[in-house]
């Protein structure tokens, strides 16, 4: 199962493990099963203190790892190889007394939650969101034995999938009862379950001094632009949704210089971890609601954030980033997560075997109706303009598949379902101006993105796309206020952009605050 570097590999990670770790396998006759066990035969080889034996769980191919004589333990439903893999060496380490990787204060809310938890969450090996939502709740089931937690692979368990009405992964079930859909951290779990922790939260960012420079956004140009401000000495803070931004829903990255290929969700934990290596106050789950500019030349901005609190700063770099455009058709919403899906990569397995439509012509959308070709039975594609917008080479590829059609001049109008799930999708033929309609089951979307911004109207100015208007500073239109990445008016919607544009932003802002006052930081220190 394993080839002999990989094996090599894993075994010198198991000598971090401080405990002996049992796997627990509970197998039948399928290909499946035999092809996990012979995985837990390769990890067991790879130390002594790991040991294998049968055991006798419902759901089968599966397996449990048990901390030996407690009851530590975190299951999978499947064969954690894939995206997964990460996961499950994990997992093995951290069952195996190996310590989770959080902030105290954290791992001590997760350990004082009350009650009983048993979280089923649903993936699929090819999506890049799901690992971490299923080493979130791996990690707390570690750190708290009253939680338990299950990761099913949706594409093996396909009756479940259907029977749970699970349209996008990662989805997460607690205790029989949906939970959440999309990526999730810790911090986002403990906050559902913790209904102090939002409050506690804000009441702590209240009490926080002024910022020199706070960052609003936590992706590639957010994350550049804190780095930048940290390396000057000066007193810098991060307000993030969720730190990464919308690289964590990109899949492969090749065009990133210096790094021939990387992935999204490993390039966010990456600029996280570059960013906590500096004096960075760095606030997750947190999203800004309001600008307020400062009252006088050289005062203090103030950002206000859903929770409430106020954040103060005496200059700001925005960089909110954009979020995927929607199609703004009747049945949209009410199908999403249901049928309507924006990731491929994430969601595609588990229509296999089914009939699904891209809507969407450019390079987003070729790529994702190539990549459901060969898992689904049959890909409409459908495009609005009168051509496709993609690069040749792909259109040429999507061209090639005998499962693809290609619509264009095609206007889709309503997602259409029975109430639970999608079953087909109408459209208007633009040119003939005739209403169609096709029978399917999924409806990807790919037409691109919308900027983060609508909580900024009225107060910097903005493009008529919504894009933050700046020069080439990255100076928006209010004093002490800069701005970088894909919320801005700056051409080109790359990371690499994006996190130039960031240090520039930051440099400008560092410029700024030479210019009108001495940072908060001295000030501090002469105090």
């Amino acid at each position: 199962m394993l080839d002999a570097d990989l094996k090599a590999q894993l075994a010198a990670y198991m000598e971090k493990l401080q405990q002996p770790i049992e796997l627990v396998a509970s197998l039948d006759d399928s290909d499946a099963s035999r092809e996990l066990g012979e995985l837990l035969r390769d990890i067991a080889s790879t130390s002594t203190k790991i040991s294998l034996r049968d055991g006798d769980d419902a759901r089968k191919p599966s397996f449990a790892i048990v901390r030996a004589g407690t009851d530590v333990s975190v299951r999978f439903a499947g064969i954690p190889m894939g995206h997964e893999f990460t996961s499950l060496v994990l997992a093995l380490l951290q069952v195996g007394g190996h310590p989770v990787k959080i902030e105290e204060a954290l791992a001590n809310q997760v350990r004082d939650l009350e009650g009983e938890f048993l979280f089923e969450t649903y993936m699929s090996l090819s999506c890049q969101s799901c690992p971490d939502t299923v080493q979130a709740l791996n990690a707390m089931s570690v750190l708290n034995s009253n939680i338990r937690h299950v990761a099913i692979d949706g594409a093996l368990y396909q009756g479940e999938v259907e029977a749970r009405e699970v349209m996008s992964v990662p989805t997460v079930f607690l205790n029989g009862q949906p939970f959440d859909q999309g990526r999730m951290t810790i911090e986002q779990v403990v906050a559902r379950l913790d209904t102090g922790a939002a409050k506690k939260a804000a009441e702590q960012i209240a009490k926080k001094d002024p910022f020199d420079v706070l960052v609003v956004g936590g992706g590639p140009a957010g994350s550049a632009a804190a780095i930048y401000a940290a390396r000057k000495g000066i007193r810098t803070g991060v307000a993030a949704e969720r730190f990464g931004g919308q690289v964590l829903d990109t899949l492969a990255i090749e065009n990133f210089i210096s790094v021939q290929y990387t992935e999204g969700p490993k390039l966010g934990v990456a600029l996280e971890q570059h960013v906590r290596e500096y004096d960075v106050d760095v606030m997750n789950l947190q999203r800004a609601t309001k600008l307020v500019p400062a009252k006088q030349p050289g005062g203090l901005i103030e950002v206000v954030l859903e929770s409430g609190a106020t954040l103060k700063a005496k200059s700001v770099v925005l960089s909110t980033g954009a979020r995927w455009r929607q199609m703004g058709v009747p049945g949209e919403d009410q199908y999403r997560n249901k049928g309507v899906a924006y990731c491929p990569h994430c969601d595609g397995p588990l229509f296999k075997g089914k009939r699904v439509a891209v809507v969407g012509g450019g390079n987003s959308g070729v790529e994702a109706a190539i990549d459901l070709a060969g898992i689904v039975e049959h890909v409409t594609l459908l495009e609005f303009d009168s051509k496709l917008r993609a690069d040749e080479v792909l259109q040429r590829k999507l061209r090639s598949l005998p499962n693809v059609d290609i619509l264009v001049g095609a206007q889709t109008t309503e997602v259409l379902g029975d109430g639970q799930k999608v079953n087909a999708l109408v459209y208007k033929d633009r040119e003939s101006g005739e209403s169609r309609t096709i029978e399917l089951a999924g409806v990807f979307v790919q037409i691109g993105l919308l900027p983060n911004t609508e909580w900024l109207k009225g107060t910097v100015e903005l493009s008529p796309r919504g894009e933050i208007v700046i020069d080439e500073r990255g100076a928006a239109s209010v004093p002490g206020v800069f701005a970088a990445g894909d919320a801005t008016t700056v051409p080109y919607k790359q990371i690499v952009i994006a996190m130039g544009a960031g240090c520039t932003a930051a440099l400008s802002a560092f410029d700024h605050l030479i210019r009108t006052s001495a940072p908060a930081g001295d000030v501090a220190r002469a105090a």
